[in-house]
């Protein structure tokens, strides 16, 4: 699965920090859902999206 959110959060500029502490998860956790080394949660998809400012569909597609 590949994703966006690293394009989109430095669109947005917000750090991985920033973005970590609004969606109640660690950098660390952010970082690795950027490498593809974590797939998060429904719940935490739907977050993103929202912060992010985009669909789910925007941000996560199939490789």
């Amino acid at each position: 699965m590949k994703n966006t959110i690293k394009l989109r959060r430095v669109a947005l500029n917000m750090t991985q920090e920033e973005l970590s502490k609004v969606l109640g998860v660690s950098r660390q956790t952010i970082n690795a859902i950027e490498n593809n080394k974590y797939f998060p949660s429904l719940e935490l998809g739907l977050k993103m999206s929202v912060v992010l400012q985009c669909s789910v569909n925007e941000i996560f597609s199939l490789d």
